[in-house]
């Protein structure tokens, strides 16, 4: 029996709203704990991530390449000689190109096309992800899943990592299982229709039916960070102490218990420096990575560039639709993070890279209470074009 209710829901203003409906609550009672099963409202659904043509497309005229696609049926993979050919880019060969016709004949006779990596090649993707890593500060990844009529589904099993399910076009049938920390219940059995999703915490097993009508979904995987990873960053501190390189003393398996007692106090030595550390340093280099690493999120850079000569004082920048500007003061230097990298520069410029933080767009004359020097000001506003954070607006 299908546990969905279809309720009405205001404005999804974030990526995580359209996978959830209720972000706060969803947070507070699903999130690693329980499967849960989202129906939307949108009349679209999510088309505007991916439609059927969008999938025509990438495959019939973009030379998409493995490993960014692989074709699969009755869930084992297809060898890639049977939907490839080889081809040239100038003079050099290239091998892994799709092969449109052989694709679609494929796919007519029940062959799943999975689209891997989508975010990395496809724009809509792209830009969702960025909004669902951002909330939830996990990294993000999607793969597309499109599957002809009358295809078998995969067996049951479970991801080794947290997913969102989303349901581009089509319908499909899903069995999900109880999440490895919920209680023990019957299988949720449900067909998602577009705009719906599912919510998956970290191995809980799962399975989709017979394919019985076109289908497209989007598998969103969320690479959770644990608290193991800060420790084990602050650990790594710790382990470059040069006293542990010390080799074990000759004949130790004659005095297990000496070593035994040495090894404590060692532990209690290295538990004391580790408490010295400061915590602040740990999690800024995790907030530096996971800030400055995302795929970038360029488009119209090269035309922007074309307009660096004609930045004033009167010109009008505004934030790029999925850029990221977090400023931290480190040391005597500032970082500010972009999303895709990170730039440093020195601290009296923070004022004004706060300012430009804290909007959507602004007037670059506009940062003179900030920073006096229309010099300076200049080269920021240009600086921060060049690096993908601001567009100017003709």
């Amino acid at each position: 029996m299908s546990t969905v209710v279809r309720a009405g829901r205001t404005e999804a203003t974030s990526a995580l709203a359209r996978c959830s409906g209720d972000p706060a609550a969803f947070l507070a009672h699903t999130w690693g704990r329980r499967a849960a099963i989202h129906a939307g409202v949108e009349p679209n659904g999510f088309a505007d991530l991916l439609t059927f043509d969008d999938v025509d497309r990438i495959v019939s005229t973009t030379a998409l390449r493995t490993p960014a696609f692989r074709l699969v049926k009755a869930g084992e993979r297809i060898p890639e000689s049977a939907y490839t050919r080889l081809g040239t880019t100038g003079s050099r060969p290239v091998a892994g190109m799709a092969d449109p016709a052989r694709i679609a004949e494929l796919f007519r006779g029940g062959a799943t096309i999975v689209l891997q990596g989508l975010h990395r090649y496809w724009e809509p993707a792209a830009r969702f992800v960025r909004g669902l890593e951002l909330e939830l500060s996990h990294p993000c990844q999607v793969n597309a899943y499109i599957t002809p009529p009358g295809a078998q589904g995969l067996p049951l099993h479970d991801d080794p990592h947290d997913v969102f399910v989303l349901q581009a076009f089509g319908r499909k049938s899903w069995e999900v299982h109880a999440a490895p920390g919920e209680p023990e219940r019957q299988p949720h059995r449900v067909v998602l229709a577009p705009g719906d999703a599912i919510y998956l915490p970290e191995g809980t097993p799962h399975t989709a039916s017979t394919q019985e009508v076109l289908s497209g979904h989007l598998t969103v995987g969320v690479h959770v960070a644990r608290w193991r990873d800060l420790i084990a960053a602050a650990w790594d501190r710790v382990r470059r102490d040069p006293s542990l390189d010390e080799p074990l003393p000759a004949g130790w398996t004659r005095d297990p218990e000496g070593l035994a007692r040495e090894l404590a106090g060692r532990l209690r030595a290295a538990g004391e420096r580790l408490a010295r550390h400061d915590p602040g340093e740990v999690v800024l280099e995790r907030e530096i990575g996971f800030l400055s690493a995302r795929p970038p999120l360029l488009r119209g850079a090269l035309m922007d560039l074309m307009e660096l000569d004609r930045i004033d004082d009167r010109t009008v920048l505004e934030r790029r639709p999925g850029a990221v500007c977090e400023p931290r003061i480190r040391g005597d230097r500032l970082l500010v993070m972009l999303g895709d990298r990170r730039l440093e520069m020195p601290t009296w410029l923070a004022p004004a890279i706060r300012e430009v933080a804290s909007r959507t767009s602004l007037r670059l004359g506009e940062l003179a209470e900030v920073l006096p020097d229309a010099e300076s000001r200049l080269v920021l506003g240009r600086r921060l074009v060049r690096e993908g954070l601001l567009r100017p607006v003709p």
